[in-house]
């Protein structure tokens, strides 16, 4: 075997997502070297099973097994490339945990991404989900994805325009089985303004002494401090944050929404004038579903967008509890909830 790569049959995926259920992999690929992925794709498995890419699984739900290959790129690595006008330039490897490569930015003096601290899963799948919070998404940071492209059996570099951002969207999330990121290319500017706007972050800062204007190390504190009240640690309670995605809906009906409850929250929905976004934990906690708990599949007392695991919960009691969530949303309110986190093994 290549030490590029490692394989296990029948593997345990226990420990590989946010919810800690049970399911196994009928073979799973830890690539440690992109320079492995022409002779591992040369294998005549790998090119007749269906094949799963998996980070962290912070942000996934199986339900039930996976047949085929799970794949694991594992590459590390962080290094600064340069400076110029527009900021500097730094390269991690995709299998870097995310909250690390934060830190290391900051202790860096640089600014832009001390909004996306704490956030759980791997670097490789930040550009995947574009992953976002308190303001900031990573689309606006990333100069270039470096992925292995199925298609054309090579290394490709995409820029941010040919990544395809949207809000919790991307290229790599539309055409899943084409993409394996490999490595990201962070730009981040020598002039960043604070983003403190967010609702909680500006009264967490003043509670901090931060300065004025905040440094985006206050910053990184004070989003860890709300992160951590807010959010149940998923160590403890196994989790993957967030659930559903905030639904955006046309403009009127956020409106007529916000008569009938004022205290409902609504937001720009980047840039269209037509839509707006509304917050999917209000949704489901004036449903009534906050702290709800069917024996180990419950919702957090904390946030009511986050579905969590007692204990022995499966993932399609998971599933069937966040169906029901999003059933009695839309027949209260007319606003259907999608799901944020990814789901393996069922639809939605």
């Amino acid at each position: 075997m290549s030490p590029a790569y490692r394989l296990a049959e029948n593997a345990s995926l226990a420990a590989r997502n946010g919810f800690r259920v049970a399911a196994r992999a009928e073979l799973l690929v830890e690539v440690l070297r992109p320079e492995g992925l022409p002779e591992l794709f040369a294998l005549p498995y790998l090119q007749q099973a269906p094949l799963m890419v998996l980070g962290e699984g912070s942000n996934t739900l199986f339900v039930g097994d996976v047949p085929g290959v799970v794949l694991s790129i594992g590459q590390l690595g962080r290094q600064q490339l340069g400076r110029d006008e527009r900021g500097t330039l730094l390269r991690v490897g995709a299998g870097e945990h995310w909250d690390d490569v934060v830190r290391w930015s900051l202790g860096l003096g640089l600014a832009g991404l001390e909004n996306l601290v704490l956030i759980p899963g791997t670097a490789g799948a930040a550009p995947i989900q574009n992953i976002g919070a308190y303001g900031t998404e990573v689309g606006e940071f990333i100069e270039t994805v470096e992925a292995w492209d199925r298609h054309e059996a090579r290394i490709v570099r995409l820029d941010r325009a040919q990544c395809a951002f949207g809000y919790r969207d991307s290229l790599f999330k539309r055409e899943p089985a084409r993409w394996l990121i490999t490595a990201l290319e962070l730009r981040l500017p020598h002039q960043h303004p604070p983003r403190i706007d967010y609702p909680g972050l500006p009264q967490e800062l003043a509670a901090l002494g931060a300065d004025t204007p905040p440094r985006p190390s206050q910053i990184a504190e004070a989003v860890s401090r709300l992160r951590t009240r807010k959010l149940p640690d998923p160590d403890r309670l196994p989790n993957v944050g967030s659930f559903f995605r905030n639904p955006v809906v046309p403009q009127e009906l956020a409106q007529a929404l916000q008569r009938e409850a004022p205290s409902l929250p609504v937001f720009p929905a980047h840039g269209d004038e037509t839509q707006r976004k509304l917050s999917a934990a209000w949704l489901i906690e004036h449903a009534g579903w906050k702290g709800h708990r069917d024996g180990d599949a419950g919702v957090a007392a904390q946030h009511a967008l986050v579905l969590v695991n007692h204990g022995q919960a499966s993932g399609a009691q998971l599933l069937d509890l966040a169906r029901r969530i999003s059933a009695s949303v839309q027949t209260r309110f007319g606003v259907k909830l999608e799901p944020e986190a990814r789901i393996i093994g069922a639809d939605f």
